[in-house]
C-alpha cells in the first residue's frame, strides 16, 4: 500500500500579512510575530540537538553584528565570510544583510591551497577584511600566519561583541531588493574564482519558486548537513527555512562525511520533511546500508522531498536508494531531482513533490550525435554495462518554474535547437543573477546572451527575453522537462561522436569491486599529435593490494571498451582524495586536467602508469 502525501499548505497561509521583499526582512517579520519559535538547532557530531536558534535570538544577533559592521565603516562595502558551518555564520550573514555589507562566504582554509584561494577571493572581492570566529582566527594566525598570503587582510572575530554594541532601539534601514546581498564565489579553477552577484530580490525568487515546487506545510522540517558557504547548503539550510518559518536542524558537513547514515538518523528522529543533496550522498548512504552502518535509522515516511541536484542525477541512484530505503519508509515520489547553479541563485527546474523521477530511455549512439532518439525500454544507466548500441538513461531534472524559462540552444550558431538535438543549456527569469564582480567581459558573454533568431514563443506564451544565462551545460527538453546531458566543455570528442565523461566514469568506478563512488575523472588532452582520452581514478590501499594496480588498470581499461567502444590512452591512478573537488563534492575535470598537464596531480606513492597504452606526453 503506497502512502498517500498530504497536500501541504502553502507557507502564504501562515506568514504574517505584510508580505517581506526580501529574506532578512523575512526574518524581522518572524521575530516580531513568533519570537520565541525555533529557526535553527545544531546537531552535536551530527546526532544530539545543541545550541538552539529562535527568531528573536536570531534578529537581536544579528543586530548586534550588523552595529558592529557599521562601526567598522563596512557598510556598503564587500567582506569574506570564512565560519565553519555552524550558528555563528548564520548569525553573521543575517548581521551582514541587515548592515549593507555584501558577504562572501568561503570555506575556512585547512591548507596552504585553501589560504591561497581565501587571498584571491579577497582580492577579486576587493577587500581586506575577513570575518570568522575566534578560533578560526587564532587557528590561521598560528598555522598560516607567515604565509605571505595573508598579509594585509584583518581577521575580524564576530563573536567577541558586546550586545551593549546594539541597543534594543536600534534600527537598520531595509535593503532595497536590487541591492546585492552576496557574493557567491563559483567552484571553478582555483586560479580564478568568480564572485556571483546575487540580489536580495533573486534570493526572494529563489526561495519563492522553491517553496511553490517543494511547498512546505505546518509541520515541516528542513535536516542539511550541505557545507553553509555553499550554495545549496545556504538556500536549503539557511535561506529557504526562515523564509518558509519552519525549523532546520543542521550538521557539520564532517559529521555527514564520517558516517553517512547520521543524516538519515536525523531525519527519521526530527521528522525531516524536506532534504537536499548531491547525487553522491545518496551513493553513500546506499553503501552505507550494503555494509551494515544503517541499522539505527527509524522511520522515514515523513521525508517528503529528497533534492537531488546530482550532475548528472543518475538513475541508478534514485532506484537504488528507493530500494534500500523502502523498508524505512522512503516513499520513492520523494526523490526530487532538479537542476540548479549559483549563476541562477540556485534552483532552476526541479521535479514535484508528489512524483515519481522520469527517465527516457535514449540510442547511445544517437546521444553522441547530439540527437534525442528513444529507445525500447529504461536501460542499465548511462554507461553502466551498456554496450555502445545499447540505450541510455538519463534523468528528467522537471520543469521550470512559471517565471523561468529555458532554452536549449545550439552553442555555435546561437540559434534554438530543434526537438529532437541536444543543445546548451540558457536559462532566463528573476532568478537570474546580476552578473560577475568585477568582470565586464565575462558578465556580457554569460549573462547576456542573445539568441540569432528568435524561434518559437517561450512556455505560457511570453515573449522572448532579450538576455539569457549561458550555463554551459548540455541538454534537451521533452514533454516541457530538462534532461542534462552534460558539460559543454567537458564532452569527449572520439571518432566524430561525442562521448560525456560522467558515463566513462561511471564504467570506471563499476570495474573493480572496492573503488568508492565519485572516485573518476576522466577528460581529454591534447599532446601536440592528438587529442587522447585519460582517466584518473582514486583507489586506497585495499584496492591496490586486491586485484593490484596492474590489473585495476586494465579493467578500467576493459570496461571503458566494452560501455563506450574506446580505450583510455592513459588510466593514473592516484591516493584517494588526490582529485580536486568542488565545495558540493564533485570532481572539477578541467582542474584536474590542469593538474595533470603540470604534473602535480601524480603522487609520488603511486608509480606511473605502465599499461597496454603509452602515457600521454604533454607539452610543458
Amino acid at each position: 500500500i503506497r502512502r498517500i502525501h498530504p497536500m501541504p499548505a502553502t507557507t502564504a497561509d501562515r506568514r504574517p500579512p505584510l508580505s517581506p521583499d526580501t529574506v532578512p526582512g523575512a526574518l524581522r517579520l518572524r521575530a516580531a510575530a513568533h519570537p520565541d519559535e525555533i529557526a535553527y538547532v545544531f546537531l552535536r557530531d551530527g546526532e544530539e540537538p545543541g545550541e538552539t536558534l529562535t527568531y528573536r535570538d536570531l534578529d537581536e544577533a544579528a543586530r548586534t553584528r550588523a552595529a558592529l559592521l557599521g562601526s567598522l565603516g563596512l557598510t556598503g562595502r564587500n567582506a569574506v565570510l570564512a565560519f565553519p558551518s555552524g550558528p555563528e555564520f548564520i548569525r553573521t550573514l543575517m548581521g551582514c544583510m541587515y548592515a549593507g555589507v555584501v558577504g562572501a562566504p568561503l570555506q575556512v582554509p585547512h591548507r596552504r591551497q585553501g589560504v591561497e584561494r581565501l587571498r584571491r577571493v579577497a582580492d577579486d572581492a576587493g577587500t581586506t577584511t575577513v570575518l570568522t570566529t575566534a578560533e578560526v582566527k587564532h587557528d590561521m594566525e598560528w598555522r598560516f600566519g607567515d604565509l605571505p598570503e595573508l598579509a594585509g587582510l584583518t581577521f575580524v572575530d564576530t563573536e567577541a561583541l558586546s550586545p551593549a554594541a546594539s541597543p534594543n532601539g536600534a534600527r537598520f534601514g531595509h535593503p532595497d531588493p536590487d541591492a546585492i546581498a552576496l557574493l557567491q564565489y563559483t567552484s571553478g579553477s582555483t586560479g580564478n574564482p568568480k564572485g556571483v552577484l546575487v540580489t536580495h530580490a533573486n534570493f526572494r525568487h529563489n526561495v519563492v519558486e522553491t517553496d511553490a515546487l517543494w511547498p512546505c506545510g505546518p509541520g515541516s522540517v528542513f535536516v542539511s548537513w550541505l557545507p553553509l558557504f555553499h550554495d545549496m547548503g545556504l538556500l536549503f539550510g539557511v535561506l529557504l527555512p526562515v523564509w518558509a518559518g519552519v525549523p532546520s536542524y543542521l550538521m557539520a558537513p564532517e559529521s555527514f562525511i564520517r558516517r553517512p547514515a547520521r543524516w538519515l538518523e536525523a531525519v527519521s528522529r526530527f521528522g525531516g520533511t524536506h532534504a537536499a543533496a548531491p547525487g553522491f550522498a545518496y551513493e553513500l548512504c546506499v553503501r552505507a546500508a550494503r555494509e551494515g552502518g544503517t541499522t539505527r535509522v527509524g522511520d522515514l515516511s515523513s521525508w517528503r522531498v529528497a533534492a537531488n541536484g546530482a550532475e548528472p542525477v543518475r538513475w541508478t541512484t534514485i532506484r537504488s536508494f528507493a530500494r534500500t530505503f523502502a523498508a524505512h519508509g522512503f516513499d520513492p515520489r520523494a526523490m526530487c531531482p532538479g537542476y540548479g547553479l549559483a549563476e541562477n541563485t540556485l534552483k532552476a527546474t526541479g521535479t514535484p513533490w508528489d512524483r515519481e523521477p522520469g527517465a527516457l530511455s535514449l540510442s547511445a549512439v544517437a546521444l553522441g550525435d547530439g540527437r534525442v532518439e528513444l529507445s525500447d525500454g529504461v536501460g542499465a544507466g548511462a554507461g553502466a554495462g551498456a554496450g555502445a548500441g545499447a540505450p541510455v538513461t538519463v534523468v528528467s531534472s522537471g520543469s521550470p518554474a512559471p517565471g523561468t524559462s529555458v532554452r536549449i540552444v545550439d552553442p555555435v550558431t546561437r540559434e534554438p535547437c530543434p526537438p529532437d538535438r541536444t543543445g546548451e543549456i540558457w536559462i532566463s527569469g528573476p532568478c537570474v543573477a546580476a552578473g560577475y564582480f568585477g568582470r565586464p567581459g565575462p558578465t556580457e558573454e554569460t549573462f547576456r546572451a542573445r539568441l540569432r533568431t528568435a524561434g518559437p514563443a517561450a512556455p505560457g506564451g511570453r515573449p522572448e527575453p532579450d538576455a539569457h544565462l549561458r550555463t554551459g551545460d548540455l541538454g534537451f527538453l521533452y514533454g516541457g522537462e530538462l534532461y542534462v546531458t552534460g558539460r559543454l566543455k567537458d564532452v569527449i570528442v572520439h571518432r566524430g561522436r561525442n562521448h560525456y565523461p560522467q558515463d566513462i566514469e561511471l564504467s570506471a568506478e563499476t570495474a573493480v569491486s572496492g573503488l568508492h563512488l565519485n572516485c573518476a575523472a576522466a577528460f581529454a588532452v591534447d599532446d601536440g599529435v592528438r587529442e587522447r582520452l585519460v582517466l584518473v581514478v582514486e583507489a586506497d590501499g585495499r584496492v591496490l593490494r586486491v586485484p593490484g594496480e596492474q590489473a585495476l588498470r586494465e579493467r578500467v581499461r576493459a570496461a571503458v571498451h566494452e560501455d563506450h567502444r574506446l580505450t583510455p590512452d592513459h588510466v593514473l591512478v592516484v591516493r584517494r582524495g588526490a582529485l580536486p573537488r568542488t565545495s558540493s563534492g564533485k570532481v572539477r575535470r578541467r582542474e584536474c586536467a590542469r593538474r595533470y598537464a603540470d604534473g602535480t596531480l601524480d603522487p609520488s606513492s603511486v608509480p606511473r602508469d605502465t599499461g597496454t597504452a603509452d602515457p600521454v606526453r604533454v607539452p610543458r
